[in-house]
């Protein structure tokens, strides 16, 4: 395989320079910056693309000591021009997202943060707080991300109050209405009481509160209050009335001193340090504090300029909102790189001109610097939580004598209830933070784990060996390479359980669209902040090729999702039956195993006779519990679900001809057994799957 020599930069070779710069035209587009490696440096957009790419290379133009590194490792320029700006702006966005480029302002995924999401892709909406946006349906909208996230579920819990909802995911009952129908909570959605598009049109009006036109639907309400009156319907003016004092108590206390309290606003402001930048934002209507939004950024080494990570945290969120929710004004706390830009932009989104003000003194001013004390106090409440872990992670490497922290930790645990429904829990923890991406549920095959017969021995020990088969007689043979193209590992973080049924046929759960590829790398600075980007890989510096993980620089290479310590909820015998497995699969020696006795919260090493000398409430120790009761929870709840499972199929196994499939097809069209065992025979039939003569033997089996 012959290797191609990296092309020099172009500021060592001013020929081909200006040359390149002379081909770039002078409209408005996007530009990519390459290394000699062909790899993505920074995507950025332009009015003029020639002036822009130019000011790089000027000797006169102060650069940041930031970019002045980019520029010097820029080998190649790339140019895509579009017919606007606003064109340019969102191809840059989406290209940003795509190629995670190094230099380029990231922002992190926050899984602290919930977002609103109403589901107009369905035709009864449904309208829920969540943590993860599944963009892959166009027509479902997300709010947020919101801070308060005490206020959100009080503001849904009113909503819901004020304005009838399905109150339900399924119907409570086959051919009536439940409880909440009665009592006016729900439109009797379940047996369609109420027609799509009466239903979305109260959607609607939800809708609006999220996206800052409180004062805008009320006024809606206070017509429809009058026209009813008008009409002498009293009894729905009465109800109108009613919502329209909830939503003035919904917002009662969140006024906010501005002199002009008609003009819609956005305020954002930031507050960095050496490697995490928290930014918030203020949605205000009408005088009036309606949202509070977090993000967070990376600051890549060597600084960046704030206005840029404003600028980019403004491009991302305004790019997912609806055009009403723009306000036409917005406060920043410094200058924006590209300000005319994304003015024009946004403008043109709204229908209206909309300014960006940087403001200097008065009410404005002060509004920016509260928002920027709400932001310091965030970064420092989010740098406390990650000392208090890092310090956790540090004294486990000092009790268990590890050579690094130990980045990924995997807890397992055995569920059942004496020996029926046995199963096992692995839950992961990365940087010590759970990461739920990676967990797995494991239901125990081994045929002498039966009713009245338990073996957590046999059980641990058939979980690891699954586990970890894909390592056997590989021991140190796994090593990752890493492309020139691109800072990701070029094997996916996760167990590729799609590719490899070795994998696939032991793992019960499935992997959400989202978390099959970890799609941000350059997002998981768990120094900073561990409560975002949990599960991520780590950045790899574009200056080298080498993995800076622990886990990935050791001499054995191990891919990245080995573990660094495993730990098993129990106590020598457990610890041992799991030792016995790794020992005959060749990987004793590439992890570390330790078990931890739930009595005295005990640390057990193998071929150790008496526990490590330690204390519970040591910080290490306190790390490995919540890792411990993580696992015992997750192998709890499924170990329930299949208990319940089983228990609603219980009388149905016994029908002859009436397979698992079958069963699921019963249950999915009746919804339980009382309702199967009340169907008539052609009731039955119509079940897909089930034809005549089965529904005949299952009406028998009912009606003997």
């Amino acid at each position: 395989m012959v290797s191609s020599a990296k092309v020099t930069p172009l500021v060592n070779n001013p020929d081909r320079l200006e040359r390149r710069l002379k081909e770039i035209p002078g409209e408005p587009g996007v530009y990519l910056m390459r290394d000699g490696s062909d790899r993505i440096l920074y995507i950025g957009k332009s009015k003029k693309l020639r002036s822009r790419v130019r000011s790089y290379f000027r000797n006169a133009q102060p650069l940041s000591p930031r970019i002045a590194m980019m520029v010097r490792q820029v080998a190649e320029i790339e140019f895509i021009v579009t017919d606007t700006e606003a064109e340019a702006l969102a191809l840059e966005a989406n290209l940003v997202k795509q190629h995670q480029p190094y230099f380029n302002v990231l922002l992190k995924d926050d899984k602290k943060y919930p977002y609103v999401c109403i589901t107009w892709s369905e035709d009864y909406p449904r309208i829920f707080i969540t943590r993860k946006r599944n963009l892959r349906k166009e027509k479902d909208r997300y709010y947020g991300p919101y801070v308060d996230v005490g206020l959100l579920r009080s503001t849904l819990h009113l909503l819901k109050q004020i304005f009838p909802q399905r109150q339900r995911p399924r119907p409570l009952f086959k051919d009536r209405p439940c409880l909440n129908y009665d009592i006016g909570r729900c439109p009797g959605v379940c047996q369609q009481l109420i027609s799509p598009q009466e239903y979305r049109h109260t959607v609607q009006k939800m809708a609006m509160v999220f996206q800052g036109r409180t004062g805008e639907l009320i006024d809606i309400l206070t017509r429809n209050m009058e026209q009813a009156a008008e009409s002498l319907n009293f009894e729905l003016a009465a109800k109108i009335r009613d919502q329209i004092k909830g939503l003035n108590a919904l917002s009662a206390d969140q006024k906010v001193a501005l002199p002009d309290d008609t003009v819609s606003r956005d305020a954002i402001a930031l507050s960095a340090d050496a490697n995490n930048a928290c930014i918030q934002l203020f949605q205000i209507r009408a005088g009036r504090l309606v949202g509070r939004l977090g993000f967070f950024a990376e600051v890549p080494t060597g600084g960046i300029e704030l206005g840029a990570i404003l600028q980019r945290v403004l491009e991302d969120h305004y790019q997912t909102v609806d055009s009403v929710e723009i306000p036409t004004e917005i406060l920043v706390q410094h200058e924006l790189p590209d300000a005319e830009l994304l003015a024009d932009w946004l403008s043109e989104r709204k229908g209206r001109k909309v300014t960006i003000l940087v403001p200097q003194r008065q009410t404005k001013a002060e509004l920016i610097e509260m928002v920027e004390r709400n932001a310091q106090y965030e970064l420092e409440r989010t740098q406390k939580f990650a000392d208090r872990n890092t310090q956790a992670m540090e004294d486990l490497a000092a009790i268990l004598d590890l050579p690094d922290l130990p980045h990924r930790i995997e807890g397992y645990d055995i569920s059942h209830i004496q020996g029926a429904n046995a199963v096992a829990s692995q839950v992961v923890f990365i940087n010590g933070i759970p990461a739920k991406q990676h967990y797995r549920h494991y239901k125990i095959k081994n045929p002498t784990v039966t009713i009245g017969h338990s073996d957590d021995f046999a059980s641990l020990a058939e979980v690891i060996r699954r586990r970890f088969r894909k390592y056997k007689d590989v021991g140190a043979g796994l090593t990752d390479t890493i492309s020139p193209q691109t800072d990701n590992l070029t094997k996916p973080a996760l167990p590729n359980h799609k590719g490899n049924p070795d994998v696939g046929a032991v793992l019960t759960d499935t992997i959400s669209p989202q978390t099959d590829n970890l799609t941000k790398p350059a997002l998981s600075n768990h120094k900073g902040n561990p409560d975002v980007g949990a599960g991520l890989t780590d950045t790899i510096s574009p200056q080298t090729d080498n993995v800076t993980k622990p886990a990935l620089s050791r001499e054995q290479g191990i891919s990245d999702d080995f573990p660094d310590l495993i730990m098993i909820d129990g106590g020598k015998g457990q610890l041992s039956a799991v030792v016995a497995v790794l020992q005959d699969m060749n990987l004793l020696d590439k992890v570390r195993v330790v078990s931890l006795a739930k009595q005295r919260e005990e640390i057990f090493l193998p071929g150790e006779s008496f526990p490590l000398p330690t204390d519970a409430e040591q910080p290490g120790v306190q790390l490995l519990r919540r890792l411990r009761d993580e696992a015992h929870r997750f192998a709890v709840s499924f170990h329930r679900q299949q208990r319940s499972d089983k228990l609603r199929r219980s009388r149905l196994d016994e029908i002859p001809g009436l397979g698992f499939v079958r069963q699921k097809q019963l249950l999915a069209h009746f919804r339980s057994i009382d309702y199967i065992r009340e169907a008539s025979v052609q009731q039955l039939a119509e079940v897909p799957g089930i034809g005549l003569r089965l529904a005949e033997d299952i009406y028998s089996y009912f009606h003997p």
